[in-house]
């Protein structure tokens, strides 16, 4: 079955066009229906494929076309300067009669906009796959302030040195759950922009409250990542890791869908489609070499 309709051909005319025995669709109606499954739920792509070319493929077909497919593995064509990393959320089916659950995932990102990937319950997986990446010579390395998240970092074999860096906006946004005054907390930020670090602790003891103690142990925990951000920012090197974010917000566009809950071990494919779907790698994909 092609986007043509029903067509017969030679065995000959299969070699030449790398047809699969015994493979009812063919390879460019698959790579449509792998871009609709990245994208919406298996009811959905069925209609919108069946839309978009005049063939209807069901939704379980297609299922079975995500499960059985060879995904490429995401590459950076460039250089790798800048990793950023964060957790999302999917939701996990359980046995009939029991809650479904929700279970933490990782997402990382390359180079701020640049390509990711993401990963259930295979730190192995995740971590092996940056030892491919070409680094420069010093990489950046960012993160919102998430012990588990920087404990990922540091199994990393990277073998340039790193520069760690606690993402901006989330530090500014912890200054201003501490209870004090706006003109106090407008001056903590000011200082802590300019990676003034031991001034900043010096004028949170003096406040003496609950709020003000946390927000000192916090950083003291990542004192080692708060660098200068105004020097940082001006030399246009990265502060933040909104770009991971970002990803994590489009990973979850699909895997989030409403009611959708998951098998785990469909997971990793689902994120592997979605991730080279984003990537804008599907393109380049032949499910016949598959």
């Amino acid at each position: 079955m092609s986007i043509l309709g029903e067509l017969w051909v030679s065995q000959k005319q299969a070699q030449t066009l790398s047809l699969k025995a015994r493979v009812k669709h063919s390879p460019y109606l698959e790579k449509c229906c792998l871009r609709m499954c990245a994208k919406a739920s298996y009811a959905h792509a069925e209609s919108d494929v069946a839309m978009l070319t005049g063939v209807r493929v069901s939704a379980k077909t297609q299922e079975r076309m995500v499960k059985r497919s060879t995904l490429p593995e995401p590459r950076s064509a460039e250089p790798v300067s800048e990793l950023t990393l964060d957790g999302g959320m999917v939701r996990v089916r359980t046995p009939k009669g029991d809650a479904s659950v929700w279970r933490q995932y990782h997402g990382i990102r390359v180079n701020g906009d640049g390509i990711g990937m993401a990963w259930y319950k295979d730190p192995a997986t995740l971590l092996a796959w940056v030892t491919t990446l070409p680094l420069v010579p010093v990489i950046y390395l960012l993160e919102d302030g998430h012990c588990g998240i920087w404990s990922l970092f540091e199994q990393m074999a990277i073998e340039v040195p790193t520069d760690e860096v606690l993402d901006w906006y989330h530090l500014n946004e912890n200054l201003y759950k501490v209870e004090a005054s706006e003109v106090v907390l407008e001056s903590l930020s000011s200082q802590l922009w300019e990676g003034r670090l031991q001034q900043v602790l010096t004028c949170l003891s003096e406040l003496d409250n609950e709020s003000a103690r946390r927000f000192s142990a916090y950083l003291s925990n990542h004192a080692g990542r708060i660098p200068n951000y105004r020097y940082y920012q001006m030399e246009g090197l990265p502060i933040g890791s909104g770009p991971v974010e970002s990803w994590v917000k489009q990973i979850d566009a699909r895997l989030q869908v409403t009611g959708a809950q998951w098998n785990e071990e469909t997971l990793p494919q689902m994120f592997k489609l979605r991730s080279v779907y984003l990537n804008h790698q599907l393109d380049y994909f032949s499910s016949a070499s598959g």
